[in-house]
């Protein structure tokens, strides 16, 4: 069963990336890919390693050597799939959970009824997604929960990370959380 099936679905683009050197708490921002005026969108917090991943697919930077996304990509391929899309499906206790929607090899059905649905955590899924230019989708039900474009902007104020760098790939450690900002 495709997840389109059991949640309606809201097509999201990546709008920002904080990253924060000392802190194991990143935060990326996700927004309604529509023409609306105002469109609605939300924060994520994320571990050190995806915001780093996410940071490298947006700025195109390359690594000598494959990294954890860069793998795990290679081996839906490799295996004869595709990542069609992720989809942030569901938020419960605060934590957003995810699902990566693979065709099965040797092709799909045009209207994804013979997609392969994959729990993941929303950073990881996040960064395969983007790292294969993949759709990205949440259901209605978890906008309406987490939506701030009615009220404050809940990431913290960028000035206040003013001379914050990126962390090195060797130094980055911690799980993200995934949770509501």
């Amino acid at each position: 069963m495709s997840s389109s099936e059991t949640h309606p679905l809201v097509p999201l683009r990546l709008v920002r990336v904080v990253i924060r050197e000392s802190s194991a708490e990143q935060w990326i921002f996700l927004e309604e890919d529509s023409d609306a005026e105002s469109p609605r969108g939300f924060p994520i917090v994320i571990g050190s390693s995806e915001a780093s991943e996410i940071h490298r697919i947006v700025t195109g930077s390359a690594t000598p050597r494959p990294l954890t996304h860069q793998l795990s990509l290679s081996a839906i391929q490799a295996l004869g799939s595709e990542l069609v899309g992720v989809d942030i499906v569901d938020l419960r206790s605060n934590t957003f959970y995810a699902q990566l929607r693979l065709a099965p090899p040797n092709g799909s059905d045009p209207e994804g009824a013979d997609e392969i649905l994959v729990d993941a955590r929303p950073s990881d899924a996040l960064a395969l997604a983007l790292r294969a230019g993949a759709k990205i989708r949440v259901a209605e039900s978890v906008l309406q929960q987490v939506r701030t474009d009615s009220g404050p902007d809940l990431l913290p104020d960028p000035d206040a990370f003013e001379g914050f760098e990126l962390e090195d790939d060797d130094e980055a450690g911690g799980e993200g959380d995934d949770d509501v900002g």
